[in-house]
């Protein structure tokens, strides 16, 4: 009794403060007011003496219908929420308990209905019922439920559950705080079905005069309080450190356009000898020289005339050696080389069979001083072939109709890479109403068509710009004017700061009670970081890939490598692994989607590979924190009068 005075007292620290509850927490509360309601309808005084059917209708009426909440708000769907933890022991045995308790609460529904329907009411089947509840020796409630609390609070099911979310990462469609609070509603809303039948059954056994009963009620709220506040404990100290983020890990397969796509042409290794890249056509430098130039000619069209011409700035030419076999790569290819071999036995890209036949391409010497020698550039060639365009204008939720964003991914039209959001129609205490969640299309149009311009509507890779910051962006972090309203994010567009592609999340502030946001076209704001490299404090830094390779040839799965506050940049893949033909990293495309639906309180932007391998960019969810709104408040304990303490004479 001391531990539960303990507990009460810390809650009841900060009790005029108005809590905000959870939903399976309301429907404790509910059940609290309609013990209370029922107690008052039962032995009030005109009550005392008869008993008429009547009276046990409204209460078998009452109880069916807090059944049919929970039903509602709780269908029976939602226990695939936990499948991930299938594996672990610890909740095995916390779910032969639910079995127990869910298997006596089916059949008090369904006794229930009977009545409803019309059948007589059996006394003796209701009160061997309540008998069964409370006291048998294999199936009695209180003893389901002790075992469970002991699973939760003495050998920590919920820090057991979220070591096992972290090493189920890839087959989880939650963040790990969400999946605790998925575990918290499950457990909760099986202590409520059991509180409620072991409520209903002393109610029934007092009202047919099987004995007082008012100290063993009692005893049966304490104990249940007790076990309440000790679980909230132990959730709320797991969901501490349990992150909310959310995202995808590699498929199985990777499928371009399905899984991932990429920006195709945007800088490319080329074959170009130093005759072709300067108006004179002379032969008087060396590879080196030729930092940023571009193609003048094509010399008695010798290689150059059997290749794609680049049309753009080549950059960072290098001289490997004078003479080599070119494998090219068919004409609908977005490479231009499978494979080069240098007659120095140095081989870029990987060496097969080359289905194009090679070509020999020779250096050669212009009256003995000038060596015309082959070069390999990085072609930035702006074509209409070339995929490297990002949207930049907004992407909302129909925030006047109460849309809030409820998923993310990265999808790519007409060569303009956008973020597509999910979205769905917000309820109160955090649900979202499953019938209105969908894809929101992305805008369709093209950089030619009218009215379209860069830098406004979409931006454009190049050599000089080719940066992404990589961020995080959480509303639970950020504060407004010292404002400590919610906010969930109901926007996210790409900005340019400085040359940098920079995320921005629109965040919305609302009412978790009522599930309403609050003034949505007036007071949202968008919000992002602006630090950059040059800055004083958290200086942006290059996330740096060296030596990559294309993405898909990974042997292993990716794994996030990047930070907040770096930023990375669009490059050729490595020019001895791949010719420096792939642009890397690639775009994870698969959609991040939490199940179930909830409210989201970040976006963010980073990136996830191997070692050795160019890796993808991909998004991440932070999904929204319900802690804050896990609560109990229990009505004041009525004190407990019995013949014998009325006998008693008063202690002095």
């Amino acid at each position: 009794m001391k531990g539960l005075l303990g507990l009460l007292c810390l809650l009841a620290v900060g009790q005029s403060v108005k809590r905000q509850y959870s939903l399976i927490d309301t429907h404790r509360q509910k059940l609290f007011g309609l013990e209370a309601d029922l107690d008052a309808l039962i032995f009030a005084s005109n009550w005392n003496d008869v008993q008429t059917n009547s009276t046990y209708l409204e209460i078998i009426k009452a109880y069916n219908d807090f059944g049919d909440s929970l039903d509602e708000h709780f269908p029976a769907t939602a226990k695939t929420h936990v499948d991930s933890l299938n594996s672990l022991w610890l909740w095995a045995r916390v779910k032969s308990e639910k079995r127990t308790i869910d298997g006596l609460y089916m059949t008090f529904r369904r006794m229930q209905g009977q009545v409803l329907s019309g059948a007589p009411f059996n006394v003796q089947q209701w009160t061997n019922f309540a008998e069964t509840i409370l006291h048998d020796v294999s199936a009695s409630i209180p003893a389901a439920l002790d075992r469970i609390s002991n699973f939760i609070v003495h050998q920590k099911l919920f820090v057991s559950a979220y070591q096992e979310s972290s090493s189920q990462i890839c087959n989880m469609q939650q963040s790990p705080q969400q999946l605790l609070y998925s575990l918290y509603t499950t457990i909760t809303l099986t202590e409520i079905k059991g509180y409620a039948m072991m409520q209903f059954s002393w109610l029934l056994l007092k009202m047919y005069n099987k004995g007082n009963f008012s100290e063993e009620m009692q005893l049966l709220k304490n104990e249940y309080m007790l076990r309440t506040l000790e679980t909230l404990r132990e959730v709320k100290t797991a969901m501490t450190f349990a992150p909310r983020a959310l995202w995808r890990c590699d498929p199985s397969i990777h499928e371009e356009n399905v899984t991932y796509t990429e920006l195709k042409q945007l800088l490319q290794g080329f074959v170009v000898n130093e005759v072709d890249m300067n108006s004179a056509q002379t032969c008087r430098e060396n590879c080196g020289y030729y930092t940023a130039e571009k193609v003048y000619s094509c010399y008695q069209n010798q290689y150059c005339s059997r290749q794609r011409r680049c049309n753009g700035m080549l950059y960072n030419c290098q001289y490997i050696d004078s003479d080599m076999w070119i494998c090219p790569s068919k004409r609908e290819s977005n490479r231009r080389y499978e494979y080069i071999e240098y007659e120095n036995g140095r081989t870029l890209g990987k060496k097969g069979t080359c289905a194009s036949g090679t070509t020999k391409v020779d250096s050669w010497w212009r009256w003995l001083f000038w060596h015309c020698s082959y070069c390999i550039c990085f072609c930035d060639d702006h074509n209409s072939s070339s995929d490297r365009y990002f949207n930049l204008r907004n992407v909302t939720a129909d925030i006047e109709n109460n849309m809030v964003i409820t998923g993310i991914k990265f999808t790519k039209k007409n060569q303009i890479i956008h973020l597509q959001i999910q979205q769905g129609l917000l309820l109160p205490r955090g649900g979202i109403q499953s019938e209105t969640i969908g894809w929101k299309p992305v805008e369709n149009y093209k950089i030619s068509d009218r009215h379209v311009h860069e830098g406004r509507d979409y931006h454009t890779l190049g050599w000089s710009q080719r940066a992404l910051d990589l961020d995080d962006l959480d509303a639970s972090s950020t504060t407004y004017h010292g404002s400590k309203e919610e906010h969930l994010v109901t926007g996210v567009r790409f900005r340019l700061v400085g040359k940098n592609l920079n995320l921005e999340i629109l965040l919305t502030p609302f009412n978790f009670t009522t599930g309403k946001l609050i003034k949505p076209l007036e007071r949202s704001l968008w919000h992002g970081n602006d630090n950059t490299a040059a800055s004083l404090t958290n200086p942006r830094t290059l996330f740096k890939i060296e030596k990559p390779d294309v993405p898909t040839h990974s042997p292993a799965p990716s794994v996030p490598d990047s930070m907040p506050d770096q930023y990375l940049e669009f490059a050729p893949s490595d020019l001895t692994k791949d010719v420096a033909q792939t642009t890397i990293p690639f775009i994870d495309i698969q959609p991040i989607v939490p199940h179930p639906a909830v409210p989201i309180s970040g976006v963010g932007i980073f990136h996830k590979g191997r070692e050795g391998y160019g890796g993808f960019v991909a998004p991440k969810l932070f999904t929204f924190n319900f802690s804050p709104h896990l609560n109990i408040e229990f009505p004041p304990p009525k004190p407990v009068v019995s013949e014998k303490t009325l006998l008693e004479p008063e202690s002095m």
